[in-house]
């Protein structure tokens, strides 16, 4: 799966539901759900494992430990 590049500081526009966010630095993989509830915006993450995984694997550097 490919994920949308995005550079530190800079304003999106993400999915409302199953938005995927990976950390540059160490391939961490979440899935983001967004909403807003009573005029409040709410965000819920997931840590996807196999994403992770895979990233980890793709890259062979970066990783932690």
């Amino acid at each position: 799966m490919k994920y949308p590049a995005v550079d530190s500081g800079v304003w999106i526009a993400p999915l409302r539901r199953g938005w995927r966010m990976v950390c540059c630095d160490c391939g961490l993989t979440h899935v983001v759900d967004f909403r807003v509830k009573r005029r409040e915006l709410q965000m819920r993450v997931f840590r996807d494992q196999r994403a992770t995984g895979q990233i980890r694997r793709h890259r062979k550097t970066g990783t932690h430990g």
